[in-house]
């Protein structure tokens, strides 16, 4: 991969590539590799399925060209499955709002739907190269349904009728197709799909975008599953963009929030398979944890509306979910906090003072040391220059992604027992720059992860 990446790089810019570092995926089958040059950042992306590939760089030139923030397109080579685009950086919506109190975070949600009612609004869009479907019709609803079904129901030992569910299965589509469907469906529309860069908001991952009705996205944002919006602020943010498409379209506003519902309510079974299918079947236990928050939107739901439609199997099954002891159990998993400090050796060990005892103290003095360079002694691992210098080493990477994965199946295993603490520490010579730069790698690594509380503790730097 790496190989073809470079190859593509080095045929479209005349900087040499210093350095070129795999990227967490989360849950997707496509690899994302960082590359840096002197004097920029890029991100690779190798990608097996080309028709997935062709959807992307279809949809992000003809956004760009309607004034969408997307990543530009620098390079591509379709036969290699890889192509270049710009590296927005690493702050998601999802990290933001992890750090912020909701009040701040209510300026950056207002700004997202004004730039959805933009991307829904997109007209004369060519949907040749739409990948699986052209368009959010019967076909993609069942799809997303039987996924409900099959990965999530039944692997949690939910009890239903098949005939019946099917039935109601039958009736949610096709009050669902009432709606007006000749907008833009972003489909994947939420957090970890929304980047910040200085005060703009860019998107991604938008490859799945199809036609479709309004709903479907903003049930998407408002309903995400990783992400604890409160239920007042959900209310508000439903009210804002209601009333802008309201007024711009010369809708009903109440029936509007009517489809609303139900289109929420899809969107969380769709999710709910996929939580059920990464974490069951393919023994994925961060999913695992996204299913209590998923199932709170649901009670929320439950209690929120009344479809104008009978679909009393499908309620039961619901109810079930909601009462579920197995599902229960998920909840006290959470949250885990994993306390994370770097230090120096020639001042002692660090305190866990959590009182849960154990955890990690990994010895990085093997590794390169920036402090033995003059121009690096004055900085510390939190300092772009010292980030770039370690990343450029291969045996930091190595390091660097074995820790990650014996944190990792200890934070599974943590969550699972019901542990609230994990105690996590660097130590190096001084405590400055390789011991700080391997804390916040981690803490950037785990802060895309759900249910955690991530404290960082640079013990010489008194941060």
């Amino acid at each position: 991969m790496k190989e073809k990446i470079l190859s593509l790089f080095q045929r479209v810019c005349s900087e040499k590539a210093e350095s070129i570092n795999e990227l967490a995926a989360h849950g997707s089958n496509r690899k994302y590799f960082r590359i840096k040059t002197k004097n920029a950042s890029f991100i690779a992306v190798y990608n097996e399925d080309r028709k997935e590939n062709e959807a992307f760089l279809s949809y992000a030139d003809q956004m760009r060209e309607r004034g969408i923030k997307v990543p530009k397109i620098y390079a591509e080579d379709l036969e290699n499955n890889v192509y270049i685009q710009e590296d927005l950086g690493d702050e998601t919506l999802f990290s933001f709002v992890k750090e912020h109190s909701w009040e701040e975070n209510f300026p950056i949600y207002i700004k997202v739907l004004d730039c959805l009612a933009e991307i829904q609004m997109m007209e004369n869009f060519d949907y040749t190269a739409a990948y699986p479907r052209k368009e959010f019709d019967r076909q993609s609803i069942q799809w997303d349904l039987n996924y409900f079904k099959y990965y999530f129901v039944k692997l949690a030992e939910i009890k239903f009728d098949e005939q019946k569910l099917e039935e109601d299965f039958q009736n949610l589509t096709s009050y669902l197709l009432s709606a007006e469907r000749n907008y833009f469906l972003y489909r994947d529309f939420q957090s970890r799909n929304i980047m910040i860069k200085g005060d703009e908001v860019y998107f991604i991952d938008f490859q799945g975008g199809r036609k479709g009705a309004l709903h479907y996205d903003l049930a998407s944002l408002l309903f995400d599953g990783k992400v604890k919006m409160p239920h007042k602020l959900r209310d508000e943010l439903l009210d804002y963009y209601s009333e802008k498409m309201s007024l711009r379209l010369g809708s009903d506003k109440v029936k509007f929030k009517s489809m609303f519902y139900a289109y929420a309510c899809v969107r969380i079974m769709q999710a709910m398979g996929a939580y059920g299918y990464r974490g069951y079947f393919e023994r994925k236990e961060s999913f695992l944890q996204s299913i209590p928050q998923a199932i709170e939107n649901l009670k929320y739901l439950m209690q929120k509306t009344v479809f104008p439609i009978e679909l009393k199997e499908l309620h039961s099954v619901f109810t079930q979910i909601v009462n579920s002891k197995k599902l229960q159990s998920l909840s006290k998993n959470a949250p885990l906090t994993v306390t994370i400090k770097s230090f120096s050796y020639k001042k002692g060990y660090p305190m866990d003072v959590s009182g849960n005892g154990g955890g990690f103290i990994f010895d990085c003095r093997a590794l390169p040391n920036p402090g033995r360079y003059e121009k690096y002694k004055a900085l510390t691992g939190k300092d772009s220059e010292v980030i770039e210098f370690l990343e450029s080493k291969a045996e930091v990477k190595y390091f660097l992604d074995n820790v990650t994965k014996i944190v990792k199946q200890s934070i599974d295993n943590y969550l699972q027992r019901g542990f609230t603490h994990l105690f996590v520490a660097f130590g190096c010579t001084g405590g400055r720059h390789r011991s700080v730069f391997l804390a916040e790698s981690l803490a950037n690594e785990l802060m895309q992860c759900i249910d955690l509380k991530i404290i960082i503790n640079h013990v010489e730097q008194n941060l």
